[in-house]
């Protein structure tokens, strides 16, 4: 029997005192056949127990859980203490129409100057079309939805057809995206446009729903068992903007994976360099947006879905604070860690994305009491330099913890250029216990994603999962009531 560990409580912790200490993860490296066969054994009730069991042991999560007195009481959703009002922000109306939050938000950004962007031959061979700068073209008529509509569908059936092909989407309709288009297009001849949004392209991840495409997770068999009537929460309040959604985007099978690695439907590949993976697990949103094949996309984060293909894919996502978008008619929508998010190619677009989807559920609104959704005043002659005000906290040991010094130093490049360019401050900082917050994590989303996909994973689906789900799926069923309580209590 292992000696019981106390914590110290929360507030009564010295920063001083905390040492950084390497996450090794003890576990073996198996591919191919090998990797199948491990996966069967580990599904088999009795030995699949004692194996994971052991690995658990081996990595410390046994001791953590079960051997370890933990002082604070449990925290089953994410809670947050009220807020000082910010500076420099405008309030908005969640519970208002999502054109007038996207009016609201249009107001925020700075002025927006055609003659920097269409300046004839002087433009590079590629840049990353922002959302004013199409709806700046459909206005004045230099372009219409549905032309931009031909060039996609051309661009996405042409993925198939490449030497190393790109599985962008996993449902796409060429007929659904031309009616959509039609329709816009139709309402900018009338001089009608719903919002700055209409007529602006964009891909929703495979774990949210967008009618008429099914919703499948990027599994092989989701759609059989849950059909899908009607656009989700969020996605109903961009097509209420006039979105035009393109299709459903790869992902990391049920986001059960952060590289976005898909054997069902292809890996989606990093646009600047195809030997690469996009991170994940929306994959596919990233890519899509890196790709310049759309302004944005919807993807899902629950332990950094969007923020690492975000960065790996070099766009830009913003996880949201849990709750303030709602997740109805999403895959993992009745999750206490995971939330929808937008992907773009620039901050300002994904404001304008964000301030169409924010508004909290009324339990979530109930239960959380989130304060009212503000956004970044940018237009302000006073805010020309806001950056100046921020301090960066940098975590040097766990900056500087990386495979790679080629990672930590473009890291560095990027702090200096915020430095010396706009005046930002870089302190200092420690993060404590951050091997018992990813355990944390691990047991909550683990425990909600097999609460969530066992029904249909007992009634014979399981089989059909790929390896790194099957075996994601076999140890989060070895965490116990008390494993998730002890997890709350760490959160």
């Amino acid at each position: 029997m292992g000696k019981k560990r106390v914590m110290v409580p929360a507030k009564e912790l010295e920063l001083s005192t905390v040492k950084y200490e390497k996450e090794t993860i003890q576990a073996p490296h198996l591919t191919g056949s090998i990797l199948k066969l491990f996966v069967r054994i580990i599904e088999i009730p009795i030995i699949g127990s004692l194996i994971i069991s052991f690995m658990k042991k081996e990595n410390n999560m046994v001791e953590m859980l079960q051997n370890t007195e933990i002082p604070e009481k449990p925290m089953f959703k994410p809670e947050f203490p009220p807020q000082e009002a910010e500076p420099s922000v405008v309030i908005v109306d969640e519970e208002g129409e999502p054109t007038d939050r996207v009016q609201s938000a249009l107001k925020c950004l700075p002025h927006y100057d055609p003659a920097s962007c269409w300046s004839g031959d002087t433009l590079p061979s590629f840049r990353y079309w922002k959302i004013r700068d199409f709806a700046y073209a459909y206005r004045s008529k230099l372009v219409t939805p549905s032309k931009i509509a031909e060039q996609i569908i051309t661009l996405v059936e042409g993925c198939k057809y490449h030497k190393a092909p790109t599985p962008l989407l996993i449902s796409f309709d060429a007929e659904d995206i031309r009616k959509q288009a039609a329709a816009s297009t139709q309402r900018f001849k009338e001089g009608n446009p719903l919002s700055i949004l209409d007529g602006i392209f964009m891909a929703i991840k495979d774990d949210i729903d967008c009618y008429p495409h099914p919703t499948k997770g990027a599994s092989t068999w989701m759609h059989e068992v849950r059909s899908v009537e009607k656009d989700a929460v969020s996605v109903s309040r961009l097509r209420s903007c006039g979105v035009i959604f393109i299709g459903k985007a790869n992902m990391h099978e049920f986001g059960m994976g952060t590289t976005g690695n898909n054997p069902n439907y292809g890996t989606t590949r990093n646009p600047y360099a195809h030997e690469r993976y996009t991170g994940g697990s929306s994959s596919g949103p990233a890519a899509i947006v890196a790709s310049g094949l759309c302004s944005a996309a919807l993807g899902t984060d629950g332990g950094g879905s969007i923020r690492i293909p975000s960065s790996l894919c070099g766009v830009v996502g913003l996880k949201t604070t849990y709750g303030r978008t709602n997740m109805g008619g999403s895959l993992c929508g009745s999750g206490t860690v995971e939330i929808a998010g937008p992907i773009a190619s620039t901050v300002e677009d994904v404001i304008l994305v964000y301030a169409a989807i924010l508004g909290s559920s009324p339990e979530d609104r109930i239960s959380l009491k989130p304060s009212p959704p503000c956004l970044p005043i940018l237009s302000s002659l006073e805010n020309v330099n806001i950056l100046g005000s921020l301090q960066l906290g940098k975590y040097t040991e766990w900056f500087n913890d990386v495979h790679s010094t080629d990672i930590s130093d473009v890291c560095e490049d990027v702090l200096n250029l915020l430095s010396k360019s706009h005046g930002c401050k870089t302190i200092e900082i420690v993060i404590p216990e951050l091997h018992e917050m990813r355990i944390a994590h691990l047991v909550s989303i683990g425990s909600e994603s097999l609460c969530s996909l066992n029904p249909d994973i007992e009634d014979g689906k399981g089989v059909k999962l790929n390896c790194d789900t099957r075996t994601c799926m076999a140890l989060f069923r070895t965490f116990t009531a008390s494993d998730y309580v002890a997890a709350q209590c760490l959160r």
